[in-house]
């Protein structure tokens, strides 16, 4: 066994089971953990959290904020930074950031994943995560982990900051959803992913919102364990606050295999357990699907779409990177040719997987087909590298295809799970791959998979003499005045349904890497959406957004509002805004409001003044009701807020960071 497990800290010691109610998943694992509060859908609850990751486009904004507490030591459990997203080092700024997430996980008490070790998603999974703990992530595809059986749930930065200096985690009472499976997957090309994008193309990037789902059925004891985890995986796209499989023999056998047997435990809902909602998903009634582009849930059949040209095809992301899955994709493409006009790119998701398929011969047959080897990160799905040609179509087995994400806006993304993007790579085009005669291999988890985790470190034994790497990147964290009560904000910009954080605040290779100075990425807030935005709101002083439907949807970086907040936006006003985007309003100082009558949106135009009057005083927990002027035209329309306690003084402080100073 790795010297590197022996070291973990203890979790909190937790017990399941003793409800003589019967009891689902969640409710057992949110039982262990819960400190205040009630577990009746939409209550305010708060956790005590066992596990927290950041990944390095979070992580120098969360330990820079952990670091403005002036604690010493990190105090939740376990805590690691990963390295996975900025991998590429065109100039100072990425290696940086790099060197100094290293130095404070070694200083704060952190385990440190460097650049090429993985995605953080799946090295998590093969080396930290266990059932039924509770996890809080910087990455909204922190619930990977749900397909080990463990609650783990993204959020912003700043709420991970905020639980490393020993804070309760507060959210809402989600509602369950029983997703229950049946039959098995009709293999060999269909998979897991059309698992989720059948269940994205029935709810929509909106119904998962306010829920939890749990997996149960027949049809669970059929997908092993990276299955699990390729959906739980993107159900983040559904909205939904995380997802969780139990906790099995097939759980024991991966964790095994990982040497980690130890951290195995049986969980399963009791008999008789009650749910919120049930969905039914028959396995073997399923076909390989596609999403075109720019939503995840825009799925139709994978053959309605053949003998669409493609110019690129990227299999790999922290939804289908597996070992299996890599096996599978070398199976196909082995003997064969990558079609001339297109190109392949894969990336294994962690070190492990890549050091067993180039032992076992496989990473020669992908190359030998004429695939591009990229590292073991996240790459093309952030837009870090590989975008496609003007107005390309690219093929991915990734979990995101909003405008712009890859790299170029004028790109079409369409995402379909990998076996099939390996078979349209050597056609050159969408194609059902039941319909041509290539061959996949049927790969079975290994009964030991390679443990070295010598890209592990663990946090420094003499903190006292780690010195903190700081590069001229990195800024300091802006922190907002506190909430006025009056404010009269220009509308800066009216935008439509499903605005994604990749449209607030852009990705890629050229914006990414301003991520630790606010003053410098904020130039590009909505940048694709409206290039003068920021020149426009730094010229107005004080701003206001008018959004629609699941506003914020996506990715949960924080930037989305820390950016708009440095540019002087106090309040986002919207039909509905997305769980993680809203938290990260509120934790950055922003006023989150919805129409009370969706139909006002309709009486607000770009430009317009909004008057609002005693704010703090009409900012109450629960539901807080506001009027709006609108001017010139002096229109009133109603908004509210739905907020906890803990959330109107937030606002009122100005942010979470200077409401905690201010409550220590």
């Amino acid at each position: 066994m790795s010297s590197l497990l022996r070291r973990w800290p203890s979790l909190c010691k937790i017990e399941y089971g003793s409800s003589a109610i019967a009891e689902n998943i969640v409710q057992k694992i949110l039982a262990a953990h819960l400190r205040a509060g009630n577990l009746a859908a939409g209550s305010i609850i708060r956790l005590a959290i066992d596990q927290v990751l950041t990944q390095d486009a979070t992580g120098t904004m969360a330990f820079l904020q952990f670091a403005a507490t002036g604690l010493e030591r990190i105090k939740v459990p376990l805590a690691v930074s990963y390295v996975d997203h900025n991998i590429l080092q065109n100039d100072f700024r990425n290696p940086d950031d790099h060197r100094y997430l290293q130095s404070v996980a070694a200083k704060f008490g952190a385990y440190f994943s460097r650049p090429g070790n993985g995605i953080c998603h799946q090295v998590h999974l093969e080396r930290f995560a266990r059932p039924g703990g509770l996890m809080l992530g910087a990455d909204s595809h922190t619930p990977t982990a749900g397909g080990l059986g463990m609650l783990a749930i993204g959020t912003g930065g700043l709420d991970v900051a905020t639980v490393m200096a020993g804070d309760l985690y507060e959210m809402k009472m989600p509602e369950v959803m029983l997703v229950r499976l049946t039959g098995q997957l009709a293999q060999p090309w269909v998979t897991a992913m059309d698992v989720i994008m059948e269940i994205l193309r029935r709810l929509t990037v909106k119904g998962g919102v306010g829920k939890i789902l749990e997996f149960a059925g027949p049809g669970v004891t059929t997908l092993n364990l990276t299955e699990r985890a390729t959906i739980t995986n993107m159900g983040a796209e559904l909205g939904a606050t995380t997802s969780i499989f139990p906790s099995d023999e097939l759980t024991r056998r991966y964790l095994r295999a990982q040497g980690r047997e130890k951290d195995w435990m049986a969980l399963t809902a009791d008999h008789g357990a009650l749910y919120d909602e049930e969905l039914e998903i028959d396995l073997g009634q399923l076909e390989p699907l596609m999403a075109k582009p720019h939503s995840p849930d825009d799925v139709v059949a994978i053959g309605e779409l053949s003998g669409k040209k493609v110019d690129q095809v990227c299999i790999g992301s922290c939804t289908n990177s597996s070992y299996q899955v890599l096996k599978a994709v070398a199976s196909i493409l082995d003997g064969r040719s990558v079609a001339p006009h297109c190109d392949l790119t894969i990336n294994p998701g962690s070190k492990q997987v890549y050091e067993m398929v180039a032992r076992e011969g496989d990473v020669a047959k992908m190359i030998a087909a004429g695939a591009r080897m990229l590292e073991s990160a996240c790459g093309p799905c952030i837009g870090m590298g590989q975008a496609p040609q003007t107005s390309g179509i690219s093929v991915r087995s990734f979990n995101r295809n909003f405008p712009g994400r890859c790299g170029n806006r004028s790109a079409f993304v369409y995402l379909c799970n990998p076996l099939a993007a390996a078979v349209i790579a050597l056609q050159g085009e969408i194609v059902d791959p039941r319909t041509t005669d290539v061959t996949v291999a049927e790969v079975k988890e290994p009964a030991q998979f390679v443990i070295n985790d010598n890209m592990i470190l663990p946090p420094s034994s003499s903190p006292e003499t780690v010195e903190i790497i700081r590069g001229p990147n990195i800024q300091d964290v802006p922190v907002k005045q506190p909430l006025a009560n009056q404010l009269a904000c220009e509308v800066l910009l009216k935008v439509g349904d499903n605005i994604s954080t990749d449209d607030i605040m852009p990705a890629g290779s050229n914006i990414l890497p301003l991520r630790s100075n606010i003053p410098a990425i904020a130039e590009f807030v909505f940048y694709g959406i409206d290039a003068s935005f920021a020149q426009r709101a730094k010229k107005a002083k004080y701003g206001m957004i008018v959004g629609g439907e699941n506003y914020g949807q996506g990715s949960s970086r924080e930037h989305a509002a820390l950016a708009p907040m440095y540019l002087g936006v106090e309040v986002v006003l919207t039909k509905s805004l997305a769980r993680i985007h809203k938290a990260n309003l509120i934790n950055y100082g922003i006023l989150p409001l919805e129409f009370e009558v969706p139909e006002s949106y309709e009486e607000i135009r770009q430009g317009d003044r909004i008057e609002i009057g005693d704010v703090r005083t009409q900012l109450i927990s629960g539901e807080a009701h506001f009027d709006l002027v609108v001017q010139p035209a002096g229109k009133r329309i109603r908004a509210k807020a739905a907020l906890s306690e803990r959330e109107v003084k937030t606002l009122k402080a100005g942010g979470l960071l200077a409401y905690v100073k201010m409550s220590a």
